[in-house]
């Protein structure tokens, strides 16, 4: 596509700093391209809404972003407009009447397919991992839509909000219903619900602002909670012991081992519940003791692994033709059993409301109580960013591998019903 003239708008030089500039293509006057100063690229028209008076201000109307419209595709949707601008038609006008008609359901639909970027963190501006944006957009249709979604977006107020949300609290929108081919569709309410559902039609909203499809948020000036609490919970070494104690009980009435195993892992490495589950033999480096994870919450993550993990590890069986560490029993996924067995587990050690994600803040405070720095605790846990992941690619790993197994340590004899032996450094020799 010619793009010839350059225009600069609000700014007077194209440096990083800039607003935003525009490159007009050379064949068809009023089209270009906006460049943001994030970077991110909008084909957009100018155009005149009424033919014959230069009195009257022009518009500026987007097409589409450069990652969903190929050139020519927005090329021609820029001559549709301008032909019928020339004809004394306003359509940017038009749009925004249209949008203001909106229905929540139909923004709802407009976010999933236009609206799924990450808003903030080191992850700003890039899409929703798969599974963030499934999950997201199955709450704004299992809760939003039943109770919002016939409403005009513009007439949505933050009364609409709160009522919205106290529905969710008190179960409005819970459902178990059974569906074809064996599946069924299980919606949950509760506070922990609603907060969510408010944090993501907020998002909603701010993409509706973005759009001009709304001026304001309504969710920011609904009177309701928008934080979860802070979880403090994590198991005492008698805990871990009592845990341990119902796997081995579970593997002596011949529950699936896969899940047993996974479990153990979870206590011994601090991975989140599906770097684990969904754990690949390529993922799994046992000569530097890390698991270098391919895609976490954060991206690539190399998290160490101590010594009882690590033989742990080592001693699973290897299956043919998957690539998965647990794979399912049919299928070619990884293994996912452990929603029904984890609960087993937890009622025999009698510990109600203790998940996968407790066993993780369980090696995090044993790991400071063993007095590991903060950084140190994050490098087991992988709460590093991208920067602090890359500088793991390079360095000795020995320090955060000994941390792990300092913190570990406690929590594998626990697991094995042991006590906990003394970690005694290894003396290296010179070379």
């Amino acid at each position: 596509m010619a793009m010839a003239k350059l225009t600069k708008r609000y700014v007077d030089s194209l440096v990083p700093t800039a607003k935003a500039f525009i490159v007009y293509d050379a064949e068809l006057k009023g089209f270009g391209l906006r460049v943001a100063p994030s970077g991110s690229m909008t084909w957009q028209v100018e155009y005149r809404p009424y033919p014959g008076g230069r009195d009257v201000p022009k518009r500026r109307m987007a097409i589409g972003a450069t990652n969903t419209l190929a050139p020519e595709e927005a090329r021609r949707k820029a001559r549709e407009i301008l032909n019928a601008a020339a004809k004394g038609d306003d359509p940017a006008r038009d749009r925004t009447a249209k949008r203001r008609e909106l229905k929540m359901a139909d923004l709802i639909d407009l976010y999933e397919k236009e609206g799924c970027y990450v808003q903030r963190g080191i992850r700003q501006g890039q899409p929703m991992k798969p599974k963030t944006k499934a999950y997201t957009v199955a709450r704004l249709k299992n809760h939003v839509v039943p109770l919002l979604g016939t409403k005009r977006v513009t007439d949505v107020g933050a009364g609409d909000i709160e009522r919205m949300v106290r529905d969710i609290e008190n179960g409005k929108t819970a459902k178990d219903e059974k569906q074809a081919k064996r599946r069924r569709i299980i919606v949950r309410g509760g506070a922990g619900a609603a907060r969510k559902v408010a944090r993501d039609l907020s998002a909603v909203f701010s993409f509706a602002i973005r759009r001009k499809i709304v001026a304001a948020n309504p969710c920011e000036t609904a009177a309701i909670r928008k934080t979860d609490n802070r979880r403090t919970r994590y198991l005492s070494i008698e805990e871990v012991r009592r845990l341990g104690q119902a796997l081995e009980t579970l593997q002596a009435e011949g529950v699936n081992p896969k899940a047993l195993d996974i479990a153990r892992l979870w206590a011994l490495t601090g991975c989140r519940r599906d770097e684990i589950a969904a754990l690949k033999w390529s993922e799994v480096d046992s000569e530097r003791a890390c698991l270098v994870l391919e895609d976490t919450k954060t991206g690539m993550s190399v998290r160490p692994l101590a010594a009882p993990a690590l033989v742990l590890l080592t001693s699973l069986p290897r299956y043919e033709n998957t690539p998965y560490v647990f794979p399912a029993t049919t299928g070619k996924g990884h293994f996912q059993g452990t929603k029904r067995i984890w609960p087993k587990a937890t009622k025999l050690a009698e510990l109600p409301g203790v998940t996968p994600q407790t066993l993780r803040h369980t090696l995090g405070s044993a790991a400071v109580s063993t007095g590991e720095t903060l950084a140190m605790t994050g490098a087991i846990l992988g709460h590093s960013n991208h920067r602090s992941t890359a500088i793991y690619a390079h360095i000795q790993r020995d320090p955060a591998t000994q941390a792990a197994g300092r913190a570990v340590g406690p929590i594998a004899a626990a697991l094995s019903g042991k006590k906990a032996a003394e970690v005694i450094p290894i003396k290296r020799t010179a070379e």
